[in-house]
């Protein structure tokens, strides 16, 4: 489990026994918000820096993603210095405590004197540090204290992630490539590409009970609105498997297949099924069409959110609204109700199974990692998706499906519409802002809202 240092400061003048209750309850209330902590307080700033001794060596050897230096008080800078020097490879957390209210009267350790010394200072040592503040009568602030430091986790989880693509570059799109350098260097996540032949040699080695296995199991569960062909659900069934022995042996979090110029083109299948068991049974993020930095954002939004961050592209803009959904598929887990799919074809292509669910409405957050002229941004804002109007693709057999979509309305659809990166962004739902904005601070990605 990943771990944050805690360490709780306050000068050496001031009554140990304040300093000491005011550390054990911003300790408590972090654990409360799920935090693993390694603590060490009181620190101060006594002359012999026996505290800082204390502290340095009950970190030493530890293994933590980010360090909340906790101000209980006043204290001087250079006793906060010398302990976080040690990690200023480290994302930071300047948390100022407060006072509080006796007998009519504030009384006060001088907390914002301590952070308000060392705001400038931490910025001024290069630090990658968030600063945050109580104020007396107010809850605890210690969500966002721990809203960063899981954003300290998430970067550090980016660092060793790894996606795998299947072929590349779909339908010659330019919006779905990267940077490769440049995304190790920023957000150190590694999309491995390979070939589909070797999907297809795995496929190939899948046995009949295999298949027939995944479509008594899982596929099963799904609400057939109309029959689908036993060849369909075996070559779905067996392309999966065939997939997750890749994900398996490599450790994949996040996949993409080449779907239109790939799977339907190539195989003669449409992917979506497959897409579905990837994202419901194995686990995995999946988005369709070498998307890469698609699959890099859904892997952002699911060790931030814990939620898989399915894709949606947009088909209508309207004055106040956005009509978002898929020609696919979409995860179980953005599904309201059961997962209905349904045998469908496409304009010239292959009849595939198509998924027709119906997607949760309700508040969520949209997002798009991009790189623009070097640099790397997160294209980030709020919506509130609600059921669509009937509607429906030209090209699909008639009577036409209704596609899984939402509806979703934009404070400035024109704003939106002028800054658009792609045709796919991912979702979450929630208010997730915030927390986004957190791990691109510390990654050094730029925000575009």
């Amino acid at each position: 489990m990943s771990k944050v240092a805690f360490v709780g400061f306050g000068e050496v003048n001031t009554p140990i026994d304040i300093i000491v209750r005011k550390c054990e309850q911003a300790e408590k209330d972090l654990k409360k918000e799920g935090l693993d902590l390694v603590s060490v307080y009181p620190v101060t700033d006594d002359y012999e820096e026996k505290d800082i001794k204390k502290a340095l060596d009950a970190l030493a050897g530890q293994d933590f993603d980010c360090l909340v230096v906790c101000i209980a008080g006043w204290i001087p800078t250079h006793a906060v210095v010398k302990v976080t020097e040690q990690y200023k490879h480290l994302p930071m957390v300047l948390w100022g405590l407060c006072g509080w209210i006796e007998e009519g009267r504030i009384v006060t350790t001088a907390d914002q004197a301590g952070t308000t010394a060392l705001r400038k200072t931490f910025a001024d040592l290069g630090y990658k540090f968030k600063y945050v503040y109580d104020i007396i009568g107010k809850p605890s602030n210690s969500g966002k204290v721990a809203d960063f430091a899981n954003a300290a986790i998430a970067a550090k989880k980016l660092r060793s992630a790894k996606v795998g693509m299947a072929g590349y570059r779909d339908m010659n799109l330019y919006g779905t490539l990267y940077d490769g350098g440049s995304l190790k260097r920023v957000v150190g996540t590694e999309i491995e590409t390979f070939e589909m032949l070797e999907m297809k040699q795995r496929f190939d080695k899948i046995t009949q009970e295999e298949k027939q296995a995944v479509i008594d199991n899982e596929m099963s569960k799904w609400n057939f609105l109309k029959p689908a062909k036993q060849e369909g659900k075996e070559l779905a069934a067996g392309y999966y498997l065939a997939v997750k022995q890749l994900i398996d042996e490599r450790g994949y979090g996040a996949i993409s297949l080449k779907d239109v110029d790939g799977m339907k083109k190539l195989l003669g299948f449409p992917p979506a099924p497959i897409f579905m068991l990837l994202s419901d049974v194995a686990g995995v993020s999946t988005i369709p069409e070498n998307d890469c930095l698609g699959n890099v954002t859904q892997l952002m939004v699911k060790y931030l959110t814990g939620q898989c961050g399915a894709y949606l592209e947009f088909y209508e803009f309207f004055e106040n609204s956005v009509i978002a959904g898929v020609p696919d598929y979409v995860p179980a887990e953005i599904t309201d109700g059961e997962t209905t799919v349904m045998p469908a074809a496409f304009g010239e292509l292959s009849e595939g199974i198509l998924n027709v669910s119906k997607v949760k409405t309700g508040e969520l957050t949209m997002c798009r990692l991009v790189y623009i002229d070097g640099k790397y941004y997160m294209h980030l804002l709020k919506g509130e998706g609600k059921t669509p109007p009937k509607w429906e693709e030209a090209g699909w057999t008639q009577p036409a499906p209704q596609l899984p979509g939402l509806e979703i309305f934009l404070e400035d659809v024109e704003k939106f519409a002028q800054n658009v990166m792609c045709q796919h962004y991912i979702i979450s739902y929630g208010d997730n802002t915030a927390k986004i904005k957190d791990l691109c601070s510390i990654l050094g990605i730029g925000i575009i809202d």
